[in-house]
């Protein structure tokens, strides 16, 4: 899975790795700009890069324009009565995606990247006598995990929109865009074999020669697009023990993603 990670890069920085022609970083919109944020949590504001069409390239039906652009975190059916189930809706397996009514229709036509520094994951772990790694909430030992050259990672996600009934339709900050992060099986032998045995799930990252079919809207055939949802080469993926306090959301900074010699938990 994938509830945490970092993204400290600038705006511009991203709109260069990620080819983007617009920056959307509107003050009246309903999800605010993102900060640069070493601890993002679901319901937090993200950037996130799709192509849709604009006014300027022909309203609906025209060119789409890849785009970087604020969204919340945790995906919110267009159905839902309220925002309140994306806090729970930040992951979707690769898997089965394609079938789930609350991610189907995204999954057709409303596919994104999310940009991201690395990501963390907790290793579980025993204490003496236990035998069941699960047991023992908070027993556990947070890492960072990263590209080793340093370059973003580009997490494979869906995107929607929710439109508060509160609100008058014409007002910009009525409709919410939300997403979710699609995550797939960590490896647990050959290249990245680590990852694996610090959690079974992983992120889903997209190599670079996937984005452009990822992204295209036009494309809508599920098993194609399911053809796309293989990891990029999880060996050029590092991992290092960090401080558990990155368990707290109330820390932030590129402090928690120093490498530290593993906490003695218990």
């Amino acid at each position: 899975m994938c509830g945490r990670y970092a993204s400290g890069r600038a705006p511009d920085e991203l709109v260069e790795h990620f080819a983007v022609e617009r920056l959307v970083d509107d003050a009246d919109q309903a999800v605010p700009v993102p900060e640069r944020d070493w601890n993002v949590a679901p319901t937090k504001p993200v950037w996130a890069v799709l192509e849709r069409p604009t006014q300027e390239s022909g309203g609906p039906g025209g060119r789409p324009v890849r785009q970087l652009r604020p969204l919340r975190w945790g995906l919110v059916p267009s159905w839902a009565k309220d925002v309140s189930v994306g806090a729970r809706m930040f992951n979707a397996r690769s898997e089965s995606v394609h079938e789930k009514p609350a991610y189907r229709r995204a999954f057709a036509a409303r596919r994104c990247l999310i940009p991201a520094d690395g990501y963390y994951e907790w290793e579980a772990r025993l204490v003496p006598g236990q035998t069941d790694a699960k047991r023992g909430p908070g027993r556990k030992q947070p890492y960072w995990i990263s590209r080793a050259d340093g370059r973003p990672l580009a997490f494979a996600g869906l995107y929607e929109f929710w439109r508060d009934p509160e609100l008058p339709k014409d007002d910009p900050r009525s409709w919410l865009w939300t997403c979710t992060i699609l995550t797939t099986d960590a490896p647990t032998e050959g290249r990245g074999a680590q990852l694996g045995r610090i959690h079974p799930r992983m992120p889903l990252e997209l190599a670079p020669d996937r984005w452009e079919a990822w992204l295209d809207p036009t494309r809508t055939d599920p098993e194609e697009l399911r053809g796309l949802l293989v990891p990029d080469d999880p060996g050029l993926l590092t991992a290092h023990p960090v401080s558990t306090a990155v368990n707290s959301v109330r820390n932030n900074g590129p402090e928690l993603i120093e490498p530290v010699v593993e906490e003695r938990l218990f």
